[in-house]
This record gives C-alpha cells, structure tokens and sequence, in this order.
C-alpha cells in the first residue's frame, strides 16, 4: 500500500517531519511518501494561503507519477480536500477530521491547539462542515507562526501545553487535538503535562486511510464528488 502525505505548504523540512511522524505508525508493507507543492506559501495561515495551498496540493498529487492507495491532505483547516475527491477515486483524508472523528472515540468533547488567532475560524468552520463541531469544546491559538515550530520548538511545546492545559481546565475538554501537521510528534510532552489523551492528525490520518484502502472502500462518484465535467478551463495550471 502506498500513502501520499501531501504537505500544504512548500517548507520542504516540515514536509519531511510530517512523513517521518507518518510512518512511524504506519502498517508493515505501507509506504508513506511525503509530497511538498512546487508553488505556494512557505507556511498557511489564512484563507488566501489555503485556496492558494488547495490548488497546488491538487497539482502535486496530479502530478505524482506513480500508482498510490490514498492521499492525505496534511493541512490543519485548509481547503481543497473536496476537490481532490473529485479528482480522484482513492480515499482522500484531511487531517483536521481524522483528528477530531478519532478524538470523538476517546473522550465526550475534544479542544484544539493550533497556531495564530487568525486561522481559528478555518478550523472552526471545517469543523462545522464536516459535522464534527458539536463534540468540540474549543479552539485554541498557541500564538506562534506554523514555521515558529520548527525555528523555536522549545517556546512552541511551552506554548501549546499552556493552551491545552487551559482546554482541559477551563474548557473541560476531555481530548486535546494538535492543530497543525507541523506539530507532529509532539504529543508525548503534552500528554505528561494535561493527563488527556493528545490527538496528532498526521497519525490519525494515516491509521484511517490505511483502514479504508484495506476495506477496499473507495470515494463515491453518483454525486458530490463526481469527477469535473469536461469542459475549456482558460489558464488552468494543471491537466485533470
């Protein structure tokens, strides 16, 4: 089996940790391939670094050359998870609801930690979309730049554990969601400081795909996600 992990971003070295926290709970026989778009923002978080992300993620998985079993859009509340069910037959699981749907398994209301203020509302409202955001205690900014965790992980574990610790507190949340692909394998410290079980999507996601694929379940195309209908795109950046 053969698992494309789709950066949203074009930081090549958090590519690399999101694959390399991927296939440490990866099956025997999964391959984890870590892809990073050839265009786009160093690092999402805003509505206009997403759509841009949502186009090039759709780019780079088009563009991978060899045959996969399923796509994992590695984006905490990005957009275009939608449009590569359209575009492709293969499961295709976004983090942000691999997380929270896990999360709901393990304790009655979840939180989530992201990064800036600013990017709470995506979250939010992917949430809302997939049905997830009623088993949602809280969304919680850590304050730091998705590139702040790598550059300063030190003030970044800091930062998160305050914020999920004041979810547990004060929120009574019960699991903690780590909101962002590049917080990757950081749940055993913040685990030892809340006492909650900490949700990383990366993870997640990938234990879901492989279910999925071993399933033989593939995306329904009678509606919603129907393949494109064909037609002139004037400037399109890339084939279907």
């Amino acid at each position: 089996m053969r698992i494309l992990v789709a950066n949203v971003n074009t930081t090549v070295s958090m590519t690399e940790a999101i694959a390399s926290s991927a296939r440490s709970v990866a099956s025997p026989g999964t391959e984890i391939v870590g892809i990073t778009p050839r265009f786009g923002a160093d690092s999402c978080e805003g509505n206009f670094e997403s759509y841009l992300a949502a186009i090039a993620v759709m780019d780079a998985v088009l563009a991978y050359p060899e045959p996969y079993d399923a796509v994992i859009q590695a984006g905490y509340g990005e957009h275009g998870r939608e449009g590569l069910q359209e575009l492709l037959e293969v499961p295709v699981v976004d983090i942000t609801e691999a997380a929270a749907s896990t999360a709901m398994y393990l304790g009655h209301r979840f939180s989530v930690v992201t990064t800036l203020d600013r990017t709470v509302p995506l979250i939010e409202d992917r949430l809302k979309l997939a049905g997830l955001d009623q088993r949602c205690a809280s969304v919680r900014a850590s304050g730091l730049g998705v590139l702040e965790l790598e550059s300063d992980p030190q003030r970044a574990v800091e930062a998160i554990v305050e914020q999920s610790t004041r979810a547990v507190s004060d929120d009574h949340a019960e699991v903690i969601c780590l909101g962002c692909g590049g917080m990757a394998e950081l749940e055993e410290q913040v685990r030892a400081a809340t006492g909650v079980p900490i949700v990383d999507g990366v993870r997640a996601a990938v234990t879901i795909a492989e279910g999925l694929v071993r399933m033989g379940l593939s995306t329904s195309k009678v509606r919603t996600y129907a393949p494109p209908r064909e037609k002139r795109i004037t400037g399109w950046p890339f084939r279907i």
